[in-house]
């Protein structure tokens, strides 16, 4: 094979982290973009492509970063507000990306919600300490200080009828105060609810309020009277909710709404979203396809926020896994899937025809099933602990196997022309969280997976899984006790004979995929084994290790051929590239590392994660590496080995080319024009200092400044420190002191002044040794003339 398939660069093409961390979310009345809370950052999020467009307050510095406490959106959507850890308000124009005014909160503590009356040109912030404060937009001053309420608030939104002139919010006490926005005094007080109020809905005739809380209830108030119409028990802890306008349509009531009903849409900790009808207090509809898993005890968080958008006509659920899940109203299917937040990534897998498919696993009992073209996610449910790994096979692109710490395996199989996976099989016989997976590489009749039991186990997967009309049991064939302490990693031979396993007794063992007998035990490693793979061509064994090492085995003598030095830290993922002849791998400093095997050398490093990487992927035609790990960034690399040679091949040309040129000039003594040149390549020239000054004085400043970095460049090396000296003194009598400030060379002079200093402390003890070389000379033969000690010093 030819060295010219050795990968030697790789640059990112792509990055993915998280934009949505929790907090307050809005959706753009025109249902196109979607803005997301995330520390320090607020994320302007593209509904149709599912990527962040633009990021306000964004710092170069993540510990610069302002935390976001919460913000709004204006009624005309295009101003952003937001209270920040500084205990300033930041007023943004988000489409021209432009910070507006900056105005101190004057509140104790930190602000937890802010809402919007555009058509008064006021603002009202409510804050932790129970006070909630009206502020002109125009002149950005507090125009009131409303006191009553107890507690942090929970809610706080103006009436939509600008002529009512009210604003209600709620605190820890569970009332719902109204306040008249010109006197600040309280005009209405609703008491029904015995836990936290979530949110205030307002019914389009303007006499109607429908407000939510954790006490598992709806109530639906008159704001006229102030009285209770109904109590409506929902069996759930309610978190979002809003009112279905009376002329749309949806499960149940295809045609539209009647005109004296009043129909609101509730999501809360069962994770699924029921449609209710106040007046009659039924049940109209109850969601059968949510993609949320339901709070795992009671009282506990499923769905965070629900969203309505009337434009196109489609409703939002944000999940406590920050996943954003949009659907169509009339229909209730799922239209978009949005993950904002995927924590730490354990384990990827590329999936489908051409690899057109990523499968993510990450802190979460959901797979995450990425289109790589465009990045939609579709969410896998079944599992019910975090998922811990995938694995792919070569012979089905289309099957994924995952395992999780709720000691299940599931097997899953995609459409080919809707792209769909669902579940077809699943397997439940180990008694501990299973680590790994791993599918057979030549025929997908088996598959091994090893647990913190301690236990290995063998598999096999029926020919026709995949058509199965109903999910079927998979049951084990062979279980080993194969180490002493937690399994890591296991793999299976390309010719589906072997398996390999890691664990962290600092062992890797051997195991014939027949029947699981042991074969041979890898021993070198000082501490646990982390990764295990075969090499696609040759009979060797990789292993990665916690001692910072990898080691290549020789699978015929069980011997150590190869120890690989160069990890500062756990080296925890491997894979093998270029047919055996290169690996990379990831260490638990962030670092990925591309190694050729043949010299044991470290090719590049690849550096963009600021944490441990866990997941490693290489897909089918090695033109991209996608890495994942804890500090929840994944990150697309792509290969672009011939890119660079193509461009140093053509750069080398143009050297050339342009170092003739320079020849040709100075044979013609065109000095101006050769200096020119010489500047772009960097070249020194050497040539009379009263040349030099005419031509430095002839050029213009910007050349001059471009003149003197390259001197002081060139004073680092003691080969070039004579031409470097002289460049740097005819720029200095040529430039003035204030020139040299403004453009932010005096610094760079300054420090210049050390190789300086060397270079004079080289001449000097040279010029010694000239002068003891001549005494030396003068005093062994005393007959010398004069001449003959010029000669020699014109010598040395």
């Amino acid at each position: 094979m030819s060295k010219s398939i050795l990968k030697e660069a790789f640059e990112v093409e792509s990055m993915y982290g998280a934009f949505y961390t929790g907090g307050d979310i809005h959706w753009t009345i025109d249902g196109k973009y979607i803005f997301c809370q995330k520390c320090g950052v607020i994320s302007v999020l593209s509904v149709d492509t599912g990527t962040v467009i633009q990021s306000l307050g964004e710092t170069e510095e993540e510990q610069d970063e302002d935390t976001i406490h919460c913000f709004a959106v204006s009624d005309d959507n295009l101003h952003i507000l937001a209270h920040c850890k500084s205990s300033l308000f930041k007023l943004w124009n988000w489409k021209e990306n432009k910070l507006i005014k900056i105005w101190k909160s004057i509140h104790k503590g930190p602000v937890v919600k802010i809402s919007f009356l555009n058509s008064k040109n006021l603002m009202a912030s409510g804050g932790s300490d129970g006070s909630i404060r009206l502020w002109n937009l125009q002149h950005h001053t507090c125009m009131c200080n409303i006191k009553g309420i107890q507690g942090v608030i929970s809610v706080l939104a103006f009436h939509p009828d600008t002529k009512k002139e009210l604003l209600f919010g709620a605190g820890d006490d569970t009332k719902i105060h109204g306040w008249d926005i010109n006197t600040g005094q309280e005009k209405i007080l609703l008491s029904g609810h015995f836990s936290k109020v979530t949110s205030l809905c307002f019914h389009h005739n303007g006499i109607n309020l429908i407000s939510s809380g954790r006490d598992r209830v709806l109530i639906l108030w008159d704001i006229s009277s102030a009285t209770t119409v109904r109590v409506l028990p929902v069996y759930e802890g309610i978190e979002g909710a809003f009112i279905v306008p009376n002329n749309i349509s949806f499960p149940n009531c295809p045609h539209g709404n009647k005109t004296d009903s009043i129909y609101i849409a509730s999501g809360g900790e069962k994770g699924i979203v029921n449609i209710w009808e106040m007046n009659s207090g039924r049940k109209c509809y109850a969601q059968q396809n949510s993609l949320v898993s339901a709070a795992k005890e009671e009282g506990g968080l499923s769905i965070m926020h629900l969203l309505y958008n009337q434009v196109i006509n489609s409703f939002a659920v944000v999940s406590v896994d920050h996943n954003i899940i949009i659907h169509s109203m009339n229909t209730f299917e799922c239209t978009k899937q949005i993950v904002g937040y995927t924590d730490e990534i354990l384990d990827i897998a590329y999936v489908g025809n051409e690899d057109s498919h990523i499968a993510l696993a990450s802190n979460s009992s959901d797979i995450k099933l990425y289109e790589l073209n465009s990045m939609n996610c579709q969410l896998l449910s079944g599992h019910t602990d975090i998922v811990l790994s995938l694995a792919t096979t070569p012979a089905n692109r289309q099957l994924l196997i995952s395992s999780a710490k709720d000691n299940s395996i599931r097997i899953w199989f995609m459409d080919k022309e809707t792209t769909k996976m669902t579940c077809i099989a699943s397997a439940v016989r180990h008694t501990a969280s299973v680590g790994s997976v791993i599918i057979s590489q030549l025929s997908a009749k088996f598959f091994a997976s090893v647990s913190q039991d301690s236990c290995l186990k063998l598999w096999s997967l029926p020919e026709n899984v995949a058509a199965a009309s109903e999910q079927i049991v998979v049951n084990a064939t062979h279980t080993v006790l194969a180490h002493q302490k937690d399994i890591n990693s296991v793999t299976i031979s390309p010719n589906d004979k072997f398996i390999a396993t890691g664990s962290q007794d600092k062992a890797a063992k051997l195991w014939s995929a027949d029947d699981l007998q042991l074969l041979g035990v890898f021993n070198g490693h000082r501490r646990g084994v982390w990764c295990v793979r075969f090499s696609p061509i040759d009979q060797v064994l990789l292993t990665t290790s916690a001692d910072c090492t990898i080691k290549i085995w020789s699978l015929s003598d069980l011997s150590c051929l190869k120890t690989l030095q160069g990890h500062e830290s756990s080296v925890l993922r491997a894979e093998f590239m270029s047919r055996g002849m290169q690996l990379i791998t990831a260490g638990a400093d962030g670092l990925l590392k591309l190694w050729c095997i043949k010299t044991s050398e470290c090719i590049c490093t690849l550096d963009k994660h600021e944490n441990r990487v866990w997941a490693l992927g290489v897909s089918k035609d090695e033109k991209h590496v996608i890495s994942g790990g804890s500090d929840s960034l994944l990150v697309i690399w792509r290969d672009v080995t011939e890119e660079k040679k193509n461009q140093m091949a053509a750069e080398k040309e143009r050297i050339i080319l342009e170092e003739q040129k320079l020849a040709n000039l100075l044979q013609a003594n065109e000095l101006s024009t050769a200096l020119q040149i010489a500047l772009e390549l960097e070249r020194i020239l050497k040539g009379e200092s009263n040349e030099l000054k005419k031509t430095i004085h002839e050029m213009t400043p910007s050349c001059k400044e471009a003149l003197l970095r390259c001197a002081v460049t060139w004073n680092t090396n003691s080969k070039n420190a004579e031409a470097a000296q002289t460049v740097i003194h005819v720029l200095t009598s040529e430039m003035e002191i204030e020139d040299l400030q403004t453009t932010g060379l005096l610094s760079s002079l300054e420090g210049m002044i050390p190789y300086t200093e060397r270079h004079f402390k080289r001449l000097t003890r040279l010029m010694q040794d000239l002068h003891l070389l001549t005494y030396t000379v003068n005093r062994m033969k005393p007959h010398i003339t004069l001449n003959g000690t010029d000669n020699i010093r014109n010598v040395t």
